[in-house]
């Protein structure tokens, strides 16, 4: 006899999985101040993923590690980043802000268009034409990805030392029932 296991729809999907791994960052050890500047690191650094085509996660593991904050939850911080979409839906304003704040036209080089097939035969020219060609957008997630570093560190810290004042009440609870129904 086979169990059906219930299927879920793309949101329900995204909620489970949200929730999931706050579950999972609320347990995490390490006192409240590591594990929210762990999760900040790397929401934050979630944010530069696009506009540097991936290459900060070179740096993800010895930036966690020098500010002292926790792998685990700036892996967490980092997955939630991307299950937020938040660096898509940012991009467009982050490049209207880096403009704003940069607004030479950067060309660096000659420019070519990007092309996977030159890439493999060892041409990267056009990987330097498409990052040079996005410091706009670099520059506006960069200040996107601070401001988002920083408030979620304070949510972060609030939650999860109310989550271990909550825990501890329970534990005081449940230990209080238990020596009631012995006496």
């Amino acid at each position: 006899m086979s169990i059906k296991q219930k299927k879920y729809n793309f949101f329900q999907r995204l909620g489970r999985a949200f929730k999931l791994n706050f579950t999972k960052l609320l347990r995490s050890p390490g006192g409240a101040k590591k594990v929210a500047l762990g999760f900040s690191l790397g929401f934050g650094l979630e944010m530069l993923v696009i506009s540097t085509a991936s290459l900060i996660y070179i740096l993800f593991i010895p930036i966690v590690r020098l500010a002292k904050g926790s792998l685990p939850a700036s892996i967490i911080g980092n997955i939630i980043g991307k299950l937020s979409l938040l660096p898509v839906l940012l991009l467009p304003f982050a490049r209207q802000l880096g403009k704003t704040i940069f607004p030479m036209r950067v060309r660096i080089g000659h420019h070519t268009h990007f092309s996977v097939q030159n890439l493999l035969h060892g041409d990267f020219h056009s990987l330097v034409g498409l990052l040079h060609g996005g410091v706009h957008a670099l520059i506006g997630m960069t200040i996107f990805g601070i401001f988002l570093s920083v408030t979620s560190y304070f949510i972060v810290h609030y939650l999860y030392e109310k989550e271990k004042t909550n825990r501890l009440k329970r534990r005081r609870l449940k230990h209080e029932i238990l020596l009631n129904n012995i006496n």
